[in-house]
């Protein structure tokens, strides 16, 4: 899975902010630390697992509460139609 072309980042320091460049995507959606650190993941293919195991080695959190958050994270990109 990755973020499709057309959507694009910008980081404002305290947060990030996601928008579509080509139209499918009406809006913002911004973004705390950690869903910008799952999206900046998405920028490549990866799956749901390599993203939980790449925070896993940034946060002390149990893996549980990881899979949760990376799960929320890409269900609310799948709800705008940001994942190829």
């Amino acid at each position: 899975m990755k973020l499709k072309n057309g959507f694009v980042t910008h980081n404002t320091g305290e947060e990030q902010i996601l928008v579509s460049a080509n139209g499918e995507f009406n809006g913002l959606a911004k973004s705390n630390a950690t869903a910008a650190f799952i999206i900046d993941c998405l920028k490549e293919e990866t799956t749901e697992e390599r993203i939980v195991d790449a925070m896993l080695t940034l946060y002390d959190a149990p893996r549980d509460v990881i899979e949760r958050d990376v799960k929320r994270v890409i269900d609310t990109l799948r709800s705008i139609n940001a994942l190829e």
